[in-house]
């Protein structure tokens, strides 16, 4: 059921008919929850529809269900870069040129990232459209030559429709540091409750069994700091800390054009004086960065469980897609105590748990 509507799917987004496409991919994801090529194939879809922030939260749900999908790595990368995380967009799409080195469509979108960010930096003046603006004809309409001002036709508006109530109540406070969200969807389980945090993007998903999802994903109103972002699950609501990538004072949550004014927030000096990102950005020669950091993993000496443990990265790194498959696929199965690199031994069956000799495997009970 879930091919037929994956087919029927592909078949709308080629006729242009993205909105069908994402509903049927929906409808697939229902009945088929863990494919990741499904997430993958509506993120697109809703690219198409400038639905970016969804895009990325399907992108990311992709990665999470298969890590080595690498067209998830290439969508997520084009919507951050429409959603102006260009930092995010980099570090997704130069995961994606890991699995596919050499292909020009993450090549070409790094290169473009490099650019914008060095744009967004001040290394790099912006392109002027004065010059275009100049150039340009005006269009001047046969009633404004005759100075008749044109009435204007209301007949075709949309009518407008009140926007639906949420599922979960949420709001928001902040610190000089750091901005906290709260939830309120009380008695929902830890492992229900899905959060992602990327450059300037908050993604929350709360799925409860026989219950739609519900999905919260604003680009906020000034960039955070990912890795020093966190969540708690509380038997009443969600509390999700942003850390503020600059000391601001955020007027809304949300991101919208009218936030053009960024104020300061004034921080006792009492309580220490913060340390926020510098506004003078250093040039990277990250080529030569990566080669040193690959020399140095070259030197370095380790022994034991370490040294096994590079060995299994160094031919994982440097194996094809099959042996890959196969070392993912015998490690999960057996429970960590078999690691096979032969796809057509462990592909057409479970690779059973094999514990070394003197030790005995035993199941917990949850």
């Amino acid at each position: 059921m879930a091919t037929d509507l994956e087919k029927k799917a592909k078949e709308a987004f080629v006729d242009d008919n993205f909105e069908l496409a994402v509903d049927l991919y929906t409808q697939a994801i229902d009945i088929d929850p863990n494919s990741a090529d499904l997430y993958a194939d509506r993120a697109q879809a809703n690219i198409k529809l400038k639905s970016y922030t969804e895009a990325v939260a399907d992108a990311n749900k992709a990665i999470e269900l298969d890590p080595s999908i690498t067209k998830a790595y290439l969508r997520k990368g084009t919507a951050c870069i429409r959603l102006e995380e260009y930092q995010t967009a980099k570090a997704a799409l130069e995961a994606g040129i890991a699995l596919s080195p050499g292909d020009s469509r993450f090549t070409n979108l790094i290169k473009e990232c490099d650019e914008l960010i060095a744009e967004e930096t001040g290394l790099l003046p912006k392109q002027s459209t004065q010059s275009v603006s100049q150039s340009a004809s005006p269009v001047v309409s046969a009633e404004t030559v005759k100075g008749v001002t044109p009435k204007q036709d209301n007949s075709h508006e949309p009518a407008v429709i009140a926007p639906a109530k949420p599922k979960y109540r949420h709001e928001y406070y902040q610190k000089p540091e750091e901005v906290v969200v709260t939830i309120f969807a009380k008695g929902t389980p830890a492992k229900n409750v899905d959060v992602d945090f990327g450059e300037q993007i908050l993604s929350i998903t709360i799925s409860k069994p026989g219950e739609d999802a519900f999905h919260f994903q604003p680009r906020l109103f000034a960039k955070i700091i990912p890795e020093k972002c966190r969540y708690e699950v509380m038997s009443n609501k969600i509390e999700i800390h942003l850390a503020k990538a600059q000391a601001i004072n955020w007027t809304s949550l949300e991101f919208t054009k009218e936030n053009t004014v960024l104020q300061k927030v004034n921080v006792s000096s009492s309580v220490g004086r913060p340390i926020y990102p510098s506004s003078k950005v250093k040039a990277v020669d990250w080529d030569k960065l990566e080669a040193q950091v690959k020399e140095e993993e070259k030197e370095e000496k380790l022994d034991g469980d370490a040294a096994l443990n590079k060995l299994f990265r160094d031919i994982y790194q440097d194996a094809d897609e099959d042996t890959r498959r196969a070392m993912r696929k015998s490690f999960v199965e057996s429970n960590g105590t078999v690691l096979s690199t032969n796809w057509k031994e462990v592909g057409s069956k479970k690779v059973e748990s094999t514990p070394p000799d003197g030790m005995e495997l035993k199941k917990w009970e949850y």
